[in-house]
């Protein structure tokens, strides 16, 4: 329901606004501007900067955190409201060194050189003064910070306390100049702080800067240090003093816009589908600039998206096609690759039957590749045999989802975790899988109130932050989950009325539950009955609850099995179709959800149709010319089988290394070696494509255009920033070439956008997706109808099942596998906030190797006692399948005989190596997360030494307050107000909450 209309008078021009909105706001949405450098709407009011100061009935106020009243009379022009403006510009330019012709952020988006042109400025009233402290902090890889050049705004305080929740910058109002300071008075380079780049995407100036512009935005900017300085003070003597003279960098800016190329993308790493825009120069990657306008992240990154795309420049790039001749690859053309594809395809087809093929598609190139692949694999070939990557990960979620509610995804969006009173994850280490996911998180939880429920073996941050941290012994997590149910529905604290309405099975799924009570539930799980009934109380005085779940789940033999039990908790509790509620299985690749969407699975075509169901074979053919095959095909996790019983004889990968990241990579690699025909196609020589017969040079997302689906359901563009290296094709115009040289009678799809329109021809779920409802920065959440509605919160008067009801569903448990006793570790395994999965992209990137340069196994200190190791030490793990070799790294995140071995592969610590055979009872997911395996200890005269150096942010102590405490500044006795309050007069309520916005 919205808040009531409320009329104002600004400057004796009538504008309206909604109860609880600041002047400010009112005055922005209705097109009215007014200077303001610390106000955003990302981060709300802060309250240091003083520009915005306006005189009302009240007096001198602030627009930016005065709430509007009824009829409020408010006026920017008054002789009073301007000299207090120009007042506080004059203090902020008293800490900035005003040279902006030659500085590198002068790029028409420089809020302090836009607001001293606004307000007016013609002559500095204080001159500025360096501060008494080293000018230049360039201790991060990323960014540096120039303290002479702050203007003490805090909107980096505020982003990285209340908006990342990382809770590392503060300023230090005590000191005689104060400053930002990061843990207190560290190096950044030496401080917690985990290069998300919250603070430099914020920052109104050039203080916080990526390195990656400096010297290079500019044309007066690439000038040696020596000959740069006069230059800075010669400009900030002259420029502030004579308006002509400034506008020299309105105009050296205006140059600037010729060559820099600013581009919408979307980010290529995790599956919570931040976008924002890339600056590039010719092929220089110059900075990303995330936007308000962002629907998941706002202006919100982590370390990958912010500053990992270095990648794409590698010089490791693959940039010709490569056919095998004996032990060794040769260049070949274009036409020569084709040429001997389609006479080795079409052979093996003729002799095997198109069974004898299989395709993978790429859970990181676009959507409209994907479908492409699949149509490859369906009409061209006439198989099933497509999957991708999500069978590895994510299908036991999407299981336990559609036979529950309907749907296989999110069941509402990221700003659902604001409307939460209790948020659960389960098997998630959120902060460094999803991390702008988790800043939402932590947001909510820090500065609203909500309480988190934390359900993992390990103690990672999310744990560490949560109101009750949920340990399981591994692979118990379902059981712990029915035990909880059980004792909700013995207290009565179930939503009996949604139950009746809308959901099926009721009795006989409570009846199920009678064996898990709270006294078995302790002994199987090792969670004592005290935490699970307090779980159960926190969820009873919950409104509204949303559980996010991930690969600590989906990854076990019961993945399935326990997203049901997820699901139907939430079902038991009522807590499906309202805002705040839902079921999250968190995405993990940035398209793994749209590869299956847009049909790449071996049991559906795109938007999960049944390919044995009569009328979609018929609108299909109607469509594609051909019959499409009814059978089922074979999944990752089956290839290998196959190939090993000769069923499979050729191979089709798109961008994925499947010869790291299957189950039992040691085994994966000798089937294809025994393959007849294997076509990879990457950016670079993976592991995977070195197997390969024929390896075609492809495009990353940066140099061409389609569209991804994050884990929201939320379908959303990215476009071209620069060509293709040369030698490269993006997978969208290779896989037509391919198709066209198998005689495949494909229309040219000469866009992505044609492709888009053909899938939603015929697909249901995705009729009305069509690029012109994607433009630019808006996003459709599907299901989407004919005429582009679409569906942010789902099962608001329904659920995608026959009837429209829910269905609980009972469940067993097979529990995890058992191996014999000298496998006496259990192996955990997932990300590191810094790497992606291996590594193929993140080593590549300078930054990212320097904070995390290569693997470790986490060990704790009670094992490390046990077995004298220490830090650095070599070890290597033995599973049943195969071994690693790793450095020791001690620390209290695990704990007993649990270890953690980050997902990479730098040098011989590929978990992949030593996972092991088990997986999921229901979609044949690998059960990674069942590792066990002994240890040998290889160095015992090894230096102590960590393999994770100690400036990283692992190391160090966040230093948390609510945001940058602006009142320690206003009680300075160097501090003169400006705001007044006349007496005898109502001030109106000014705002105070932090991080107020929306995003």
């Amino acid at each position: 329901m919205s808040q009531p209309g409320w009329e104002i008078i600004v400057d004796g021009q009538r504008l309206y606004g909604q109860k609880g909105q600041t002047i400010l706001e009112v005055m922005l949405q209705n097109g009215m501007d007014l200077p303001h450098i610390c106000y955003h709407p990302n981060l709300g009011p802060i309250q240091t900067c003083d520009t915005c100061i306006v005189e009302t009935e009240g007096g001198l106020l602030r627009a930016c955190a005065t709430r509007i009243a009824p009829n409020m009379v408010v006026n920017t022009t008054s002789g009073n409201a301007k000299d207090a403006r120009v007042e506080a510009m004059n203090r902020i330019l008293h800490n900035h060194q005003l040279y902006c012709t030659v500085c590198d952020n002068n790029n028409g988006n420089c809020v302090v050189h836009n607001t001293t042109e606004m307000i007016g400025i013609s002559h500095q009233k204080y001159p500025f003064e360096p501060k008494p402290y080293k000018p230049i902090d360039d201790t991060n890889p990323f960014y540096r910070y120039d303290v002479n050049q702050c203007i003490l705004c805090g909107r980096c305080v505020e982003a990285c306390q209340d908006l990342e929740v990382n809770e590392t910058l503060s300023i230090d109002w005590s000191l005689e100049r104060p400053r930002v300071v990061w843990d207190g008075g560290v190096d950044i380079g030496e401080s917690s702080c985990v290069s998300c780049g919250h603070c430099v995407s914020v920052c109104p100036c050039n203080a916080l800067m990526e390195k990656s512009m400096l010297g290079e935005a500019g044309y007066l900017t690439n000038i040696p240090a020596d000959t740069l300085k006069p230059m800075i003070e010669f400009v900030e003597d002259i420029e502030p003093s004579l308006p002509p003279v400034f506008k020299l960098s309105d105009i050296e800016s205006t140059m600037r816009q010729s060559r820099i190329k600013r581009t919408k993308t979307v980010c290529t790493y995790c599956g919570v589908g931040c976008s924002f825009d890339i600056w590039t120069k010719d092929r220089q990657i110059l900075k990303v600039e995330p936007t308000y306008e962002a629907p998941t992240n706002g202006i919100s990154t982590c370390v990958k998206g912010k500053f990992g795309w270095e990648f794409v420049n590698s010089p490791d790039r693959l940039t010709s096609p490569l056919i095998r001749r004996g032990d060794k690859f040769y260049e070949a053309s274009w036409e020569e690759a084709y040429q001997l594809i389609a006479e080795k395809m079409t052979a093996i087809k003729q002799q095997y039957g198109p069974d004898a093929f299989m395709f993978i598609a790429s859970s990181k190139a676009s959507n409209e590749e994907a479908y492409l692949l699949q149509k490859l694999a369906r009409n061209v070939i006439g198989t099933n045999n497509v999957d991708n990557d999500s069978t590895y990960c994510q299908d036991p979620a999407t299981y336990g989802l559609r036979t529950t509610v309907g749907y296989g995804g999110d069941s509402g969006s990221i700003h659902d975790m604001e409307k939460a009173d209790l948020i659960m994850t389960i098997g998630s280490n959120t902060a460094e899988s999803h991390p702008v996911w988790a800043t939402r998180v932590k947001r909510a939880h820090k500065l609203k109130g909500t309480k988190l429920v934390v359900v993992d073996i390990r103690k990672h941050e999310m744990a560490e932050r949560a109101d009750v941290w949920v340990k399981p012994k591994p692979g118990t997590d379902g059981i712990w989950i029915l035990g909880l149910s059980k004792y909700l529905v013995d207290q009565g604290w179930i939503d009996r009325k949604f139950l009746t309405e809308r959901v099926d099975g009721v009795d006989d799924y409570i009846e199920s539950l009678a064996p898990y009570t709270l006294e078995y539930t302790a002994q199987m799980t090792g969670i004592p009955k005290e935490t699970t009934v307090k779980v159960a109380e926190m969820i009873h005085e919950a409104h509204a609850m949303s559980i996010l779940w991930a690969m600590g789940v989906t990854q076990q033999r019961d993945g399935s099995e326990t997203s049901l039990a997820i699901s139907n908790l939430l079902l038991l509790t009522g807590n499906f179709g309202r805002p705040g509620t839902g079921g999250y299985p968190l995405r993990g690749h940035n398209n793994v959800q749209g590869a299956s969407d847009f049909g790449a699975k071996p049991h559906f075509l795109p938007g999960y149709q049944d390919p044995s169901d009569d009328e979609v074979r018929a609108r299909f053919k109607k469509v594609w010319g051909t019959e499409i095959p009814k059978n089922m095909g074979v999944n990752n996790q089956e290839l290998t089988g196959e190939i090993l019983k000769g069923r499979i004889k050729m191979l089709y990968v798109v961008g994925e290394d499947t010869a790291l990241v299957d189950a039992d990579a040691n085994q994966a690699r000798n089937a294809f070696s025994q393959l007849e025909f294997m076509v990879v196609q990457e950016i670079f020589m993976t592991k995977t494509a070195q197997y390969a017969d024929v390896i075609l040079p492809a495009s990353p997302s940066l140099e061409k255009e389609g569209t991804f689906v994050n884990t929201e359901r939320r379908i959303q563009r990215f476009y071209q920033a620069m060509e293709p290296l040369k030698g490269t094709k993006p997978d969208w115009i290779i896989l037509q070439e391919v198709a066209k040289h198998l005689g495949a009678n494909w229309p040219v799809y000469r866009h992505p956008s044609e492709i888009m329109d053909e899938v939603a021809q015929l697909t249901p779920l995705l009729a009305g997706v069509r690029y012109d409802r994607l433009e630019g920065y808006h996003t459709l959440q599907w299901p989407v109808a004919p005429d582009g509605t679409d569906s942010p919160l789902l099962y608001i008067d329904r659920f995608h099942k026959p009837g429209g009801k829910a269905q609980l569903t009972p469940m067993s448990f097979v529990g995890p596998s058992q191996e014999a006793e000298k496998f006496d570790l259990h192996i955990n395994n997932g990300q590191l906030l810094e790497h992606f999965h291996e590594g193929n992209m993140t080593y590549r990137v300078r930054g990212i190797e320097h904070l995390v340069p290569e693997v470790f196994v986490e060990v704790s200190k009670e094992l490390a006692m046990e077995r004298n190791l220490k830090d650095g030490m070599m070890v290597r793990l033995v599973s049943p399948t195969g071994s690693v070799k790793v450095p020791v790294l001690i620390t209290d995140r695990v704990s007993g005989h649990e270890l953690y071995l980050p997902m990479n592969s730098r040098g011989e610590g590929a978990i992949n190596n030593i996972t092991g055979t088990g997986i999921d009872t229901r979609t044949d997911t690998p059960a990674y997360k069942e590792t066990v395996a002994y240890m040998e200890i290889l160095d015992e005269e090894a230096p102590n030494k960590s393999p994770l150096p100690r400036y990283n942010w692992r190391f160090h102590k966040r230093h948390p307050q609510l945001g940058v405490q602006v009142e320690k500044k206003w009680r300075r006795r160097d501090y003169i107000p400006l705001v007044t309050t006349p007496a005898g007069k109502n001030q109106p309520l000014e705002e105070d909450d932090h991080g107020s916005a929306h995003h």
